[in-house]
């Protein structure tokens, strides 16, 4: 006859703690892989991964998403600004050369 085992709230607390821990303090692996071939370097893969909370990355001054356009509408429209100051400076320039 199979057994079934009742989960306690105690697991879920213990992993909810776990990863509270995680996020509040953060976590960093880092790792490189080289390939060589007779003491020559082929090619080198540097790998970072960082897992913490939105705010304790703001805290440590990480924030590549809030300028990435592919994840943030405010860097999409800063973008498109930037291009038209660009494209309107081209036009003055030609305006002025003609």
């Amino acid at each position: 006859m199979e057994e079934r085992r009742m989960m306690h709230a105690t697991n879920a607390t213990n992993l909810a703690d776990i990863l509270e821990r995680v996020l509040d303090k953060g976590i960093v692996i880092a790792g490189d892989i080289q390939i060589r071939i007779a003491d020559i370097e082929l090619i080198t893969i540097k790998i970072r991964l960082m897992i913490a909370s939105v705010d304790k990355a703001l805290e440590m001054g990480i924030n590549w998403w809030q300028t990435d356009s592919y994840l943030s509408s405010k860097a999409q429209e800063s973008e498109k600004e930037e291009r038209i100051k660009k494209l309107e400076e081209e036009v003055n320039k030609l305006k002025s050369e003609a």
